[in-house]
């Protein structure tokens, strides 16, 4: 197991302060880097457990506040705004995760010619709206995004199609429905993107997070374990294939980390 050491980097999009978080092994220096984009619940401790997760592996990984000023909502009627600010100036949304992958690449243990984004909930959304609009990764991960926020009409003309994408959802996700996954298929395929779309069945939304055992609507959000772990699976192997150098072994590939929200 590496040793890891986390701290704080200040960095800001448009006059807003963003306060994101550096995980990494303590002898790492220009190492491969997961671009973290956190769900509803912000840069929580439960996304930063993920951020552990994956530093184990030997990556450095940056995880983004894309709510700016570290917000932390907790409620429902917190996380609503915040979002629609976001789907409603799609340019500040991608600008954000923008602005987090050059404040990750400039940090002197990332490599930022060798930078992966992954993204839960919202996150995941946060992810493919930055890979749409030609963000410069060497691939993406979205693991119960919201596919519901993206816009089914945009342009992917500006995907680099050597970039692959992971999309882990469950297959009753009500935000993320078949024909929202077949219009994302879809788009990938014009742009010539090689995608790969697992699908968990008996899963809806947040499965990953164990907050949402208790669930007042495990019909739309509920976590379960052994898609989480599915997810995290395909996550670390998929990293692997694009960082073929990462201390991937079975028990890190079988070992999940806390995580995620709600959204």
């Amino acid at each position: 197991m590496n040793d890891l050491h986390v701290r704080d980097v200040e960095y800001s999009h448009d006059g807003t302060r963003m306060i994101g978080a550096l995980c990494a092994p303590t002898t790492a220096v220009d190492a491969p880097t997961v671009l973290l984009v956190h769900d509803a619940f912000g840069v929580s401790d439960e996304m930063l457990a993920v951020a552990h997760g994956l530093a184990e592996l030997g990556l450095a990984v940056f995880v983004a506040d894309v709510w700016g000023e570290r917000t932390l909502p907790t409620a429902e009627d917190q996380i609503g705004p915040l979002i629609g600010a976001m789907v409603a100036d799609r340019s500040r949304w991608i600008g954000r995760v923008a602005a987090a992958h050059e404040a990750a690449a400039a940090q002197p243990e990332v490599d930022g010619r060798a930078v992966v984004a992954l993204g839960y909930c919202f996150g995941g959304s946060s992810v493919l709206e930055y890979l749409r609009t030609g963000g410069a990764v060497r691939g993406a991960v979205a693991v119960h995004a919201g596919l519901d926020l993206l816009d089914p009409d945009a342009d992917w003309s500006a995907v680099d199609p050597t970039v692959p994408v992971l999309v882990c959802t469950g297959a009753d996700d009500p935000m993320a429905t078949a024909a929202q996954r077949t219009t994302l298929q879809d788009a990938l395929d014009q742009a010539g993107v090689d995608w790969e779309l697992d699908l968990y069945s008996g899963t809806v939304h947040a499965f990953t997070s164990p907050h949402a055992a208790g669930s007042p609507r495990p019909d739309v959000v509920a976590y379960h374990p052994r898609s989480a772990a599915r997810a995290w699976q395909a996550t670390t192997r998929f990293l692997h294939e694009r960082f073929p150098a990462l201390t991937v072994t079975a028990h890190t590939a079988d070992r999940t980390p806390t995580a995620t929200g709600h959204r």
